[in-house]
């Protein structure tokens, strides 16, 4: 059974913008953590995305 989260830790899922604007087939996106306590807006990451080759800035979604 899985165990419920302790603390303000929860995971989110990162996906690229320029993926999405660009057309392409696919979707990059990563998992990741933030503390909901201290990060209460949404998180934007320069990340690396495989589809395009290059490191692209990645937002948070839901």
């Amino acid at each position: 059974m899985a165990k419920k989260a302790k603390g303000n830790r929860i995971q989110v899922i990162m996906e690229c913008t320029e993926h999405k604007t660009s057309g392409m087939p696919g979707t990059s996106r990563y998992i990741t953590t933030k503390n909901r306590k201290n990060t209460t807006e949404r998180m934007e990451l320069k990340k690396y995305n495989p589809i395009l080759r290059r490191i692209t800035v990645h937002k948070e979604i839901k």
